[in-house]
């Protein structure tokens, strides 16, 4: 292309010299009717060599695809094989799979009916309590925490100001309560006392402390006197760190100052492990 445009111009110059105006004007049409063609070559050569890089490119994408779908026959091949293994498998590992659904279903009705009984047991301790001990007394309260019966007496009711003598009515009011617990061999009654934040120290006792550990003591003493096996009772001084309220008048402190009866099952243990393992399949262990 290149030598004809120089032929071209060359052959202007010299025919310009020799030839008419007229000729010359030919001439020169005709020379911008080839350089047009040339610039309509040249843009269709662009136009080319863009689609061939483009098809070379799609070529190398098609490479990457055609390795990668070997890649995947392979493992299709390879994973119909574990396959063939596996379902020679299948039928032995699903009769166990069965077998251990059906035995951790039957597991949990077990645990869900020890629980029930459990709630049972509590709701039954509880209203004979109510029966015997009689709920309209404001002095005196009966509640359930987790499963556990709480008693919680004033010490009103059981001991003189200061004193850690049991009083004729408290002695009424712990026969109620220790018939309920000699009605349940099988359940702990733990005496657990509490006093209000004011200070004491009346010796032989030196604190608080020393004041809740033998009220409690003296509670528990006269439930032994009561005919209940003195392997269910268990005695607790709570000074005055666990208050219902703040020790801040009169009547708060009067609150504070209580001894509460908790009845506990001595099957307790065995109801923790049921929950515990109730925990454990929910959590698929």
């Amino acid at each position: 292309m290149k030598k004809i445009m120089l032929l071209s111009i060359c052959s202007m110059f010299v025919l310009s010299s020799c030839v008419s105006k007229k000729e010359y004007a030919a001439l020169e049409a005709k020379h911008q009717e080839t350089q047009d063609l040339l610039n309509s070559a040249t843009v269709k050569l662009n136009k080319c060599l863009s689609d061939a890089s483009a098809a070379n490119a799609r070529v190398e994408t098609m490479k990457e695809q055609l390795a990668d779908m070997r890649k995947s026959n392979e493992a299709l091949i390879k994973s119909s094989q574990d396959l063939t293994e596996l379902t020679s498998k299948g039928a032995s590992n699903l009769e166990k799979s069965l077998e251990s659904l059906q035995e951790r279903d039957l597991k949990i009705t077990r645990l869900q009916d020890a629980l029930s009984r459990k709630d049972s047991v509590t709701l039954a301790i509880v209203t004979s309590l109510k029966k015997e001990v009689g709920i309209n007394d404001p002095d005196i309260e009966i509640n359930v925490e987790k499963g556990v019966v709480f008693i919680s007496i004033a010490d009103k009711l059981l001991f003189q100001s200061g004193s850690y003598t049991v009083t004729n009515r408290a002695k009424e009011i712990l026969g109620k309560v220790a018939k309920v617990i000699n009605s349940k061999p099988n359940f702990e009654a733990m005496v657990e006392a509490h006093t209000d934040n004011v200070p004491y120290n009346k010796p032989p006792l030196q604190d608080n402390w020393d004041l809740s550990v033998k009220r409690a003591t003296s509670v528990v003493r006269v439930l032994e006197d009561l005919k209940v096996n003195p392997q269910q009772l268990i005695a607790a001084g709570r000074s005055y760190h666990v208050p219902l309220v703040e020790n801040d008048t009169a009547e708060n402190r009067a609150k504070n100052r209580r001894t509460r009866i908790v009845v506990l099952p001595k099957i307790d243990q065995f109801y923790e492990m049921v929950e515990e393992e109730m925990k454990n399949l929910s959590e698929g262990n």
